[in-house]
């Protein structure tokens, strides 16, 4: 990576969320011959938008492209500044690191959180990693540098952002029943909701369209389907 090709002292990170049903999962990276794990991340184009480059990582890493994304923080601290991880990463895939390396200088990171379909994903990992897998948000290997707390971070404006943003729609299939809803609320939330509250609250918001029931040999029992409106 050539550095006149990229804009300096800034970076870019990306918290990818999917919904498996049941849990709240994200993607990490796994680092060559290293054992470090990282949030799926990059470096800006001279002549690219922050925004497109951005998107540009998540196709690569997802095979997608119509993603739902926002940026929700800068990542500053001096205390994020550690060279050697990023030279240890580079010389682990054979790469000749002089001191003056561009890379290994201080970087602001702009991050990202990307809502997407968990079961339309391709995870793919970048040229310097081995691996880049969905991993539950109770189950996450040890972060590098402060990706933890950029997790952390994500997750607490994804709870603030869940009625006004409607993330839902980027989890969900364009039909649902309101129990699939139910459970990406409760795995977001991480707690246990009442169902007929639940219920009611979302019907009252007057974000969802109803369509006719979802039969499966009990019609009495068959659960309608919903969609959010446009």
């Amino acid at each position: 990576m050539e550095e006149k090709r990229y804009l300096p002292h800034i970076a870019y990170d990306s918290v990818i969320f999917g919904f498996s049903g049941n849990q709240l999962k994200i993607l990490i990276m796994k680092y060559h011959n290293t054992g470090l794990f990282a949030l799926p991340g990059g470096f800006v184009k001279m002549d690219e938008d922050l925004n497109a480059a951005v998107r540009r990582g998540l196709k690569e890493r997802t095979g997608l492209d119509n993603i739902y994304l926002e940026q929700f923080y800068t990542f500053g601290d001096v205390a994020r500044y550690q060279s050697g991880v990023m030279k240890t990463i580079l010389e682990a895939n054979g790469y000749s690191v002089p001191e003056n390396h561009w890379m290994l200088d201080r970087f602001i990171s702009i991050a990202y959180y990307a809502l997407i379909n968990y079961d339309k994903v391709v995870p793919t990992p970048d040229a310097l990693s081995d691996s880049c897998d969905w991993y539950a948000l109770d189950k996450l290997p040890p972060l590098m540098q402060d990706h933890r707390l950029i997790v952390e971070k994500a997750l607490q404006t994804l709870r603030d952002n869940l009625e006004r943003k409607l993330v839902g729609v980027n989890l969900l299939p364009p039909l649902f029943t309101m129990n699939e809803l139910q459970k990406v609320y409760e795995a977001i939330l991480g707690e246990k909701l009442r169902r007929t509250t639940f219920q009611r609250k979302m019907l009252s918001l007057n974000f969802l369209q109803r369509h006719d029931k979802q039969y499966s040999g009990k019609a009495h029992k068959a659960p309608y389907l919903y969609s959010f409106k446009q």
